[in-house]
């Protein structure tokens, strides 16, 4: 088969397709001939080396999100699941190919009316959506406001916030990707590469600021988002687009009577992260949940796909398809 293997930190040209060996699933395993594959930003920060967070031991096929076909079953699975149309996460590497091998109790079967790319678009983006939607608790009315708007998992919140009742301030970096937000819901949008986006938040909500936050950026787009939410407000950091996370100490929050809800809150246990998954696909098939799939690459170019996302030149969305 075909893979992709990262050898080297460094800029997207380190990622090399070789041909490589299938993976023989193992005991309790399966075997998943992929038909689309998702990128994550958190991917392209792993590859450079700058992911805040452990980086992998090299060298490593990266990829941790998956939808397709099972092919076979390894030793005490059910040979039911073959032919199966199914979508999982890999354990963190192992993705970008076009066969993966993984514990059978990690997959999901795929709902009728459920398309290869949208399962994969709403798997791990959709299933962090809705737990953040369901940790802060977006109630009818409030003033939310969602940053990096028109990427995967912000698209999706966006829509969550919007079924809640809450009115929703999306901020992104360019009027392309507001439109996109507010195609998705967004009731106001800001280009938070202006120096004044902050003011034109506070002029969207007449001053008072905003009850929720939530925050991917990091980094001063990040601080200036906490600073943002009134008095009694709740703010959730869910990324470090900037290259750390936003890091707000307990008595300055509590000071300013702002209530910040740890991400840990999204997924309080392995069984709950499971259960976000499955309803994320189900709400995906009902289209009550609409993935943004921005732009597609071929596997021969994952390169380009990370540099893509590295020139922040994507919306929603990236996916490799074998």
């Amino acid at each position: 088969m075909r893979a992709v293997w990262l050898r080297e930190f460094g800029g997207p040209e380190v990622l090399t397709v070789e041909e490589t060996p299938d993976p023989v699933p193992g005991e309790g395993q399966v075997l998943i001939e992929a038909a689309a594959i998702g990128i994550t930003y958190v991917e392209t920060q792993m590859r450079s080396g700058s992911a805040p967070l452990p980086l992998p031991t090299l060298p490593v096929i990266p990829g941790n999100g998956v939808a397709g076909t099972v092919v076979a079953a390894g030793p005490g699975v059910d040979e039911g699941l073959v032919g199966q149309r199914v979508a999982t996460t890999t354990g963190g590497s192992g993705g970008y190919a076009e066969k993966v091998a993984v514990d059978a109790s990690l997959v999901i079967p795929i709902p009728d009316g459920l398309g290869f790319r949208d399962a994969t678009g709403l798997l791990n983006d959709g299933r962090t959506a809705l737990g953040i939607a369901q940790a802060v608790a977006f109630q009818p009315g409030e003033w939310v406001l969602i940053g990096a708007a028109a990427s995967g998992v912000s698209s999706l919140l966006i829509q969550l916030a919007g079924q809640a009742g809450a009115r929703v301030i999306a901020a992104a970096s360019s009027g392309t990707k507001l439109g996109l937000a507010q195609s998705r819901g967004a009731e106001a949008g800001v280009d938070y590469t202006r120096p004044d986006w902050a003011d034109q938040v506070r002029e969207v909500t007449g001053g008072a600021g905003v009850d929720v936050a939530c925050d991917p950026a990091g980094g001063p787009i990040g601080r200036a988002a906490f600073e943002l939410v009134r008095k009694g407000g709740r703010f959730l950091a869910f990324g470090a687009g900037s290259g750390s996370m936003t890091v707000v100490a307990e008595e300055e929050a509590a000071r300013r009577g702002v209530t910040l809800v740890p991400m840990g809150a999204a997924f309080p246990s392995p069984e709950a992260v499971r259960e976000l998954s499955v309803r994320a696909l189900a709400e995906g098939a009902a289209g009550r949940l609409r993935p943004v799939i921005g732009q597609t690459f071929p596997l021969e170019r994952a390169a380009d796909a990370h540099a893509a996302i590295g020139k922040r030149a994507t919306l929603g969305k990236t996916l490799l398809i074998p």
